[in-house]
């Protein structure tokens, strides 16, 4: 191996290692508050910020978006706006993977999908062959299973919404909330202060995340 090339592992392997030790310290953060579950969470103090330039725009997924959310019967535009939303820290395979050796309980990808979802969701579908930790290398699989996902909860979602939100921006909370508080919104509960802000970024991506799939 050449000198230039030991120096470049040696680069990266401290900059993996000065950020994984930044995740570390910031666990002792205190809680949200917010009900656990087993879907994504929203961006909090125990998960790094994305720095300007560490992710692609989610924009760059567009056709495999288009694509999944066809296969599933779900709306692009909702995909790729959650994707923008999950955007929040960064997607690098071997960050998530050391973080997931501290964290067991981390999601993987660009759509930030937990084990127990993935594997929930996975089953009698195009990709049940499909392994959750395949995700941090493969963006078309991870969107895959969060158009399916979506999917889901579309089925759990009542006909007739008591509350003031879109079927989109319901199916956006359950997507970070899970199916028990997306019930509960849709009967008019109030949002807590995280899925709160989870719906206001949705809002705030939605118009990009729209003009991105009809190009």
């Amino acid at each position: 191996m050449s000198p230039g090339g030991s120096a470049v592992r040696v680069c990266r392997g401290l900059v993996l290692g000065c950020v994984v030790a930044a995740l570390v310290s910031a666990c002792a953060a205190p809680s949200t508050g917010e009900a656990p579950s087993a879907t994504p969470p929203a961006p909090s103090s125990t998960q790094p910020a994305a720095s300007a330039g560490t992710n692609p725009d989610p924009a760059k997924f567009a056709p495999q978006v288009v694509a999944r959310s066809r296969e599933a019967g779900v709306d692009a535009q909702l995909v790729l706006a959650i994707l923008y939303n999950e955007d929040y820290k960064p997607h690098d395979p071997e960050l998530e993977r050391s973080w997931q050796k501290l964290k067991p309980d981390a999601a993987f990808g660009v759509a930030n999908m937990h084990r127990a979802t993935f594997e929930q969701t996975r089953r009698g579908r195009p990709f049940a062959g499909r392994n959750w930790q395949e995700l941090p290398d493969d963006p078309d699989l991870a969107i895959q299973a969060e158009a399916w996902y979506l999917h889901d909860l579309a089925k759990q979602l009542p006909a007739k919404h008591a509350g003031k939100y879109t079927t989109d921006e319901l199916l956006a909370l359950g997507y970070n909330a899970g199916p028990g508080n997306m019930k509960a919104f849709a009967r008019g509960t109030a949002p807590g202060t995280q899925a709160q802000s989870y719906l206001d970024k949705l809002r705030a991506n939605w118009a990009k995340a729209g003009a991105a799939v009809k190009n």
